[in-house]
């Protein structure tokens, strides 16, 4: 038990509750799309930018480490691609923690922390020299038979 500004946190770490929690988080985060807004260091003279990450699944390799299966549509790229990163807990709570990566067909040097909680995701980016802030809505994605059907 550890006291923190006069609350009391218990952290249960059995094996039951770590395979729980680790569930709701490949549940949270499988067939959603991250719907949000990101910042540039050095360039807050305007609104924060437009951004989306599809996730098709996100599934856990072994250790800290979980494998999300993406859509990155970032400049003239669009493709499909697992990308393995570490994921760290606070308590209930994912983060991913991200140093100096390479990711494929976008280069190196990449750098994230992002919680995510409840339907929404904040954290801090970097690519090389350039930075920022990232935050939004975790959004379930509608399978396409359901959207199919909409359609007609």
């Amino acid at each position: 038990v550890a006291l923190l500004s006069g609350y009391s946190v218990v952290a249960d770490d059995s094996a039951d509750a770590t395979a729980k929690r680790e569930k709701a988080f490949s549940t949270m985060l499988s067939n959603t799309t991250l719907v949000g807004s990101f910042t540039v260091d050095g360039k807050m003279d305007g609104p924060p930018k437009a951004e989306r990450y599809e996730i098709e699944s996100v599934t856990k390799v072994t250790g800290n480490l979980w494998t999300f299966m993406v859509r990155i549509k970032y400049g003239k790229v669009d493709s499909r691609l697992p990308v393995t990163v570490p994921v760290v807990w606070a308590e209930d709570t994912p983060m991913v923690a991200l140093t100096n990566a390479t990711i494929p067909g976008m280069g190196s040097e990449f750098g994230a922390r992002v919680i995510f909680h409840d339907n929404r995701y904040a954290g801090t980016w970097q690519h090389g020299k350039a930075g920022g802030h990232m935050f939004g809505v975790i959004e379930k994605t509608k399978p396409k038979a359901d959207a199919e059907k909409k359609a007609e």
